[in-house]
């Protein structure tokens, strides 16, 4: 992918001093591109310096107040993982009941983790109770969970750029994995990740390529001033329409 992604020619100088240069843009954006949900992983390992790159990057996150309510637990033994698995296979199976045929086929054929294979598995939890008082938090204080949801794309981003893939795995149980992480009840599981070098990146979406979903139109999804507005915008649907036409598949 070596599309460019050049700003607007409108930018002023003193937001153009702010701009990273033209190939550290490019890298950004090709992170964001080509991120996915990675299940097929290589055995390699994960130097303990990449890891703690990935993470730091995770902590790095935006949050709500600074509320920073994220924790990390990093997942190597074995056994604990086979819990993990055990778990994931019963929510699996019972998950399938939800579809009919061939719905149902087509659900159980796509791998949907890599609990087992990838070298690490990282769970990031959510404190709710991390600060007493966060500045923001009042009217809406589902954004500790969300603020952590910030922390997850940084390290996958971050993990991105490492050459290290990420599969996030939603197919658990929370009473029962923390049961098996020991994680006390007030705190909450956010995101349970495989990590891993993997096999391949895709060009697309696994579930696009499997047939099972497909990216939705970016000019369907922006509202002007009112949720019942469309865009509106005729230069800024020109431009959204161009950028899909650019990157095309490889979204």
């Amino acid at each position: 992918m070596s599309q460019q992604y050049d700003g607007p020619p409108d930018l002023p100088v003193d937001g153009a001093s702010f701009a990273f240069s033209e190939k550290e843009r490019e890298a950004v954006y090709r992170a964001i591109y080509q991120r996915r949900d990675i299940r097929n992983f290589r055995p390699d390992p994960i130097s303990d310096r990449t890891l703690a790159r990935i993470i730091h990057a995770a902590h790095r996150g935006p949050s709500v107040g600074f509320m920073q309510p994220w924790d990390f637990i990093l997942v190597r033994d074995a056994e604990r993982r086979r819990q993990v698995k055990d778990l994931f296979d019963r929510e699996r199976t019972a998950a399938a009941c939800f579809f009919d045929e061939p719905r149902r086929s087509a659900y159980l054929s796509l791998k949907l983790e890599g609990i087992e294979e990838a070298p690490v598995n990282l769970c990031v939890t959510c404190d709710p109770t991390r600060a007493d008082v966060v500045l923001g938090r009042n009217s809406m204080p589902e954004t500790d969970v969300y603020s952590t949801c910030c922390a997850v794309q940084n390290l996958w981003l971050a993990a991105r750029s490492e050459g290290v893939g990420v599969g996030w795995v939603s197919i658990l149980k929370l009473p029962q994995l923390r049961g098996i992480l020991g994680i006390p009840p007030h705190i909450i599981p956010v995101a349970y990740l495989c990590l891993g070098y993997p096999v391949e990146f895709p060009g697309e979406p696994g579930l696009q390529t499997a047939g099972w979903r497909n990216r939705l139109p970016i000019d369907q999804l922006v509202h002007t001033d009112d949720w019942h507005n469309p865009v509106g915008d005729g230069r800024l649907s020109k431009y959204l329409e161009a950028l899909d036409a650019e990157a095309g598949p490889a979204q």
